[in-house]
């Protein structure tokens, strides 16, 4: 049976990172919990689906508004574990995402996908999303 929950202790959050890194490669072990930490004082958290005691798929996310959509979820980061892909566990975790956002009073689920991850962009359109706009990125380091 697979159970999702906020990760809440230092060993929840350690266990989502080698799934997170699977998404995220530039994270460093050494830094995870101290980052995940700083992030939740914005309002951050992650949720992670389980079975037997293994992390399968991590999701980082943040109820946040703006004057476009008002009260909304964001979605950092939803990844499954690659040996894990295709078995239901990230539909799992998507919806409970949107279970979550709908009992915090939210308006939309909303997110960034890479423009090169195709099956990421099949599963959301798959799950009722719509491409609603193009997101600029101008790095400044």
């Amino acid at each position: 049976m697979n159970h999702v929950a906020i990760a809440k202790s230092d060993e929840e959050i350690r266990d989502c990172f080698a799934v997170m890194r699977e998404l995220r490669t530039n994270l460093k072990s050494s830094d995870f919990l101290k980052t995940v930490r700083r992030l939740e004082k914005e309002g951050f958290r992650l949720a992670r689906l389980g079975e037997g005691g293994e992390t399968k798929a991590v999701a980082g996310f943040r109820i946040t508004e703006n004057l476009d959509n008002g009260r909304f979820m964001y979605v950092d980061d939803l990844v499954t574990k690659a040996e894990e892909r295709s078995r239901g566990h990230g539909q799992r975790l998507f919806d409970w995402l949107i279970d979550y956002a709908n009992s915090q009073d939210c308006s939309a689920v909303t997110l960034d996908s890479g423009v090169q991850r195709f099956d990421a962009h099949r599963f959301y359109l798959r799950n009722k999303m719509r491409i609603s706009s193009h997101h600029f990125y101008l790095p400044l380091r």
